[in-house]
Formats: C-alpha cells, structure tokens, sequence
C-alpha cells in the first residue's frame, strides 16, 4: 500500500499548525510503537518529505513519487532510533536527502555520460529570451547533478546547507556529527565542485555566475 501519492500537480495538504515540541512528543511516542501516533507524525512530516523530494529530484522526475514513499518507509523503520538530537523535521529531511541522493547515483549509472554531455551543450545553446523561471529550473538541475558527483557525505551535507539552508549546528545535530567535521565536508564539497565547473566551460554562466 503507497502511504502518499503526492506530484506537483497534485501538491501534498497542508500540514496540521505543530510546534517542534508537538512534534517531538509526537516522535517519541512513534519511537515507542504507538501506531496513532506515528500515524499523525507522518501526516505532520509528509509534506516537507513531498517538497524536499522535488526539490532534490526535480518535480518531473519519474521516480519522484517513489522516493517520497521509501522516504516515508526509512523514516518508520528509522524512529526507534531517535532521540531527540535534532528536530524531527530534521531527522526526516536528513533521510529524504540520504534517499534522494541514493536514487539520483542510480539514475548516474543508468544514463550514457554523453547523454549528460548532450544535456549541457543544448542548455548553453539555449536561447536568451526564456524565462527566467526557465533558466531557475535548468540551474537547480545543474546543481543537482553537480551533487552526484560528490562523495554521499558531503553531498548530502551540502543539500542541507543549499537546499534546505540548516545552519551548521542543525546539520551536525541531523546527521550525527561534529560541527567541524560538517564545515569540512561544505569547504570538500565546494572545492569539488569548483574543480567540475572550471572544467566545464559554459557551466559557470549556466549556474548563473560569472566566467
């Protein structure tokens, strides 16, 4: 049985008002075994599950959907283990990026590099008229397989920094770690990505920066 069915033309329902302590108790109890309230852990959660997806994923992504679910599903099997580190916000936005990432590597191994290669020399060939929520889409899916090609950590550090802008201190407490070792993995990551667009000519102005 799917626990959401959710696309982007479709959006998620909001989400019932709860405070991080509504939440946390809430979690707590679900890390219990209570079936009601993990139940409505999951109603509160989905729709930052939904929407983190698609921004990790793309909205048209075919596997979007699927990600969504084996995200729910982690996050079940993963609540005996919480405690109360970090929000569980966090703690379900850290297993949709664990998720997303593993899902996008597949993708990696599935599609030709010249097919990636032939991505990239039509959208610097594209004309400058289009909008600009054009050019927006066509930066995040940059971005994206910019991340693919980082090593799961610190990806998965840089996603939380970028796309979901958690502070240092939040990436620590959702992924376990210390907050030196979190600048650590952004300035590898940066670095990396720096070295794959000065190899890359044209992606520099296609992320919308200067060359």
């Amino acid at each position: 049985m799917r626990l959401v069915h959710a696309t982007a033309a479709e959006p998620a329902p909001a989400a019932e008002p709860a405070t991080v302590d509504d939440l946390s108790a809430l979690a707590r109890r679900a890390a219990g075994g209570e079936l009601d309230a993990t139940a409505v852990l999951l109603k509160r959660l989905a729709p930052g599950i939904v929407r983190a997806a698609h921004a990790l994923m793309g909205s048209t992504h075919a596997d979007v959907d699927d990600v969504v679910q084996k995200s729910l599903i982690a996050l079940v099997q993963a609540l005996p283990a919480f405690r109360g580190e970090c929000s569980p916000a966090h703690y379900a936005q850290t297993i949709v990026t664990r998720t997303a990432m593993a899902a996008r590597r597949r993708d990696v191994l599935k599609v030709a590099r010249q097919d990636a290669d032939a991505e990239l020399d039509a959208l610097e060939a594209e004309a400058p008229s289009q909008s600009d929520a054009v050019h927006a889409e066509q930066r995040r899916t940059l971005v994206r397989r910019l991340l693919e090609t980082l090593p799961e950590a610190q990806a998965e550090t840089l996603a939380m920094r970028v796309v979901f802008g958690f502070s240092l201190d939040e990436v620590a407490a959702a992924t376990g770690v210390p907050v030196n070792t979190v600048r650590s993995r952004v300035r590898l990551a940066k670095e990396a990505l720096k070295r794959q667009i000065d190899r890359t000519p044209g992606l520099l102005a296609a992320l919308g920066g200067d060359e």
